[in-house]
């Protein structure tokens, strides 16, 4: 039995749902966004609240049952008060700065990375060394903040890279002589 998907989803405050056949659409104040569940779930909706019940006792039942009442609370989330990223990058030299819509990275390669940021998603420099990525779609918001670390990812020796803010990076001794 799924845990998660026995809770039922509250809505916050300012945030409307609609529900058409198996697309749960969810408005707020940061935007609208849907999501089209399987046939494997039946979905209801009562006031602010929405309820996922399983078709059926197959596996693949239960395994939707908790992802889509997952995903209904994310967009929930997302609607009223968005998903965020901080990254931080550690190295000497390295540095961020945003042009328009172009995150420019200087990370000790012979050119400076020009990362186009997409639609959807907000990326901010408050300094030099961090970056902030938000956005209403938790999976484009991670994405994003994959893509930029995957330029520098941080390596093990001396801790230089592009990091998660709060990450542990397990540090290598080196040589010795």
């Amino acid at each position: 039995m799924s845990r998660i998907g026995k809770k039922p989803v509250e809505l916050p405050s300012g945030v409307s749902a609609s529900l058409n056949g198996q697309t749960v659409e969810v408005k707020g104040p940061k935007g609208t966004r849907s999501f089209t569940a399987t046939d494997d779930v039946t979905i209801t909706m009562d006031g602010n609240t929405v309820t996922v019940a399983p078709r059926g006792t197959s596996k693949r039942a239960r395994q939707q049952w908790g992802m889509t009442r997952s995903m209904i609370e994310n967009l929930g989330v997302g609607v009223s008060t968005g998903f965020k990223k901080e990254l931080e990058i550690q190295g000497v030299g390295y540095r961020a700065a945003i042009q328009g819509n172009i995150l420019k990275l200087s990370l000790g390669y012979s050119h400076e990375v020009n990362f186009e940021v997409p639609a959807g998603v907000t990326v901010a420099c408050p300094k030099q060394t961090e970056i902030t990525v938000e956005g209403i779609d938790q999976q484009l918001v991670g994405q994003v903040a994959a893509n930029i670390r995957e330029w520098r990812r941080p390596e093990p020796y001396k801790g230089k890279g592009i990091r998660y803010k709060g990450e542990f990076i397990f540090r290598k001794e080196g040589k010795k002589k």
